[in-house]
Formats: structure tokens, C-alpha cells, sequence
């Protein structure tokens, strides 16, 4: 009797504990789903787009190599700013890829150094400079004009407000808009981008327009003949997935030339036959 006594009591332990364990795994959920619910796609895509014109505060950061960096110290060229967080092990790691390219083919459009481009830890309590410069390094980045950078809490609360960038922690880590925001010299959010693998001119087509002063935009002036080649004559080739030299224009040109040639020659020999008459 005693030793059934002691199994139900050993039965009745392990029920309770399994209920415990139960009850736990319950609330940590429950949490989770709490957290994530506050995460709506629709509304962080109306609160990013309404960003767009926003000033950006003058932050400072840590950089990967330890330094610390203002925001002013990129003012001067457009600025691609990536929101990320290091221990993302699919969307932060493809999305910086994939933005590697975008910039590779925007700077053989535009040309090396006519923008900075700026990945952001946001989950300030991992993404150490270490960290930082450990991601860089296993998405193969290592372009003079991209930092890895890190910053207190409260610089990036005030930094996510500003590009109405909008995380929540999920099971997953974050729940968060696939967002780069391209800010004007001026520190101004000029676009949104969005995507883990956006369509090139999506990226160029508006960081042209900084880069080369279109009306519209705030950029450096167009400044000689080759800015001016890139700015009229480089154009997105579906076919190929890259900006390319397009010498149609060119080629319109030497046409009205030879045009405007002929129709000289002619009214020239024209003019001397009837003088010779």
C-alpha cells in the first residue's frame, strides 16, 4: 500500500510539474503573439511612407572599427540607411545582399563615392560593434563608403521614429517592414524602398535624381560632360539586370547632324548652279 501511495504521490508530482511546464510554455506564448499582434504590415507601410520628408536628427554611432560617427558626417551625398538586426538568419542577411548588388550596379551607373550607405543594429542589446563588423564580414562587405554601425536605445528610438521604421520582438526576433530609406544631403527622407529583392531601378532611378540635381531633388550639380552622360544616357536593361551606356542618343544626334549636313550641301550646290546660270 505504501508503495502505491508513494507511485500516486510521484504520479501526482509529475502531473503537477506538467502542468506547470504547460502553464509556462502558455504565458510565453501568449506573450509572443501579444507582441507580434502589435506588428501590422499595412499599418507600418502607412507610417513609413508618411516618414518620407521627415528631418533626420543629428545621431552619433559607433562603427564597427570603434570609432564614433555623426550623421553629419555623411551630409553631403545622398544616404542609404538599412535597418537591421545581427542575429536575423535569413531576411537581414539576404536583404544586405541583395542591396550589395543594387549598390555595385547604382555605382557603376552614378559612379564610386556619390553616395554612403548606412546598416543600422537596431536590437541594441546584441548588435555590439562586434557584432556589427562580424555581419559585415559574412555578407562579404567590405565598400569604403558602407558602415556597420551601432547606437544606444534611445538614439535608435528616436532614429526609427524619424524613418518611420516601426520593430517588433517576435519569436522569430523581430517582426519589421524589409525597409531602406534614402535620405537627401540635407538629411531629409527622400524614398522608401521595400523588399528583399527589389527591382534595381526601384534603388537607382530616385538615388539618380539626388545624385545628378533633377529639379525635383537636392543633389550636387551636374557638373561636366560625363555627369551629364550618366545622368541622360544610363539606362536599366531588363535583359541583363544592369545599368547600361545607352548611345541612342548618340546616335540621334549623329543623324540630325548628317540630317542638317545634307540639307546644307544641297541648298549650297543648289545656290552656285543657280548663280553659274
Amino acid at each position: 500500500m505504501a508503495n502505491v501511495i508513494k507511485r500516486q504521490d510521484i504520479e501526482k508530482t509529475g502531473g503537477e510539474k506538467t502542468s506547470s511546464f504547460a502553464l509556462f510554455f502558455f504565458f510565453v506564448f501568449a506573450a509572443a503573439a501579444s507582441l507580434a499582434a502589435d506588428y501590422d504590415r499595412d499599418t507600418a507601410l502607412t507610417i513609413s511612407q508618411a516618414a518620407i520628408g521627415n528631418q533626420l536628427g543629428d545621431y552619433t554611432f559607433h562603427t564597427a572599427d570603434g570609432r564614433d560617427v555623426s550623421l553629419l558626417d555623411y551630409a553631403g551625398k545622398p544616404i542609404l540607411v538599412s535597418m537591421i538586426f545581427t542575429s536575423c538568419h535569413h531576411i537581414c542577411p539576404t536583404t544586405t545582399k541583395h542591396i550589395q548588388q543594387a549598390v555595385n550596379a547604382a555605382e557603376d551607373a552614378l559612379g564610386v563615392d556619390s553616395f554612403r550607405i548606412i546598416s543600422v543594429g537596431f536590437d541594441v542589446e546584441n548588435d555590439t560593434p562586434a557584432a556589427m563588423s562580424a555581419f559585415a564580414a559574412q555578407q562579404g562587405i567590405h565598400a569604403t563608403n558602407w558602415e556597420f554601425v551601432s547606437a544606444p536605445a534611445e538614439t535608435i528610438a528616436a532614429l526609427s521614429q524619424d524613418l518611420g521604421f516601426q520593430f517588433f520582438p517576435s519569436p522569430q526576433g523581430y517582426d519589421h517592414l524589409v525597409q531602406l530609406s534614402m535620405i537627401d544631403r540635407q538629411s531629409k527622407v527622400y524614398s522608401q524602398v521595400y523588399g528583399m529583392s527589389f527591382e534595381l531601378p526601384a534603388l537607382v532611378e530616385p538615388l539618380k535624381a539626388l545624385v545628378f540635381n533633377r529639379p525635383e531633388s537636392k543633389g550636387h550639380p551636374i557638373s561636366g560632360l560625363v555627369d551629364r552622360v550618366r545622368l541622360f544616357c544610363t539606362v536599366y536593361n531588363p535583359a541583363t539586370g544592369r545599368y547600361e551606356f545607352d548611345n541612342s542618343l548618340f546616335m540621334q544626334i549623329a543623324i540630325g547632324f548628317l540630317a542638317i549636313f545634307g540639307v546644307a550641301t544641297y541648298l549650297w550646290r543648289e545656290m552656285r548652279h543657280a548663280r553659274s546660270s
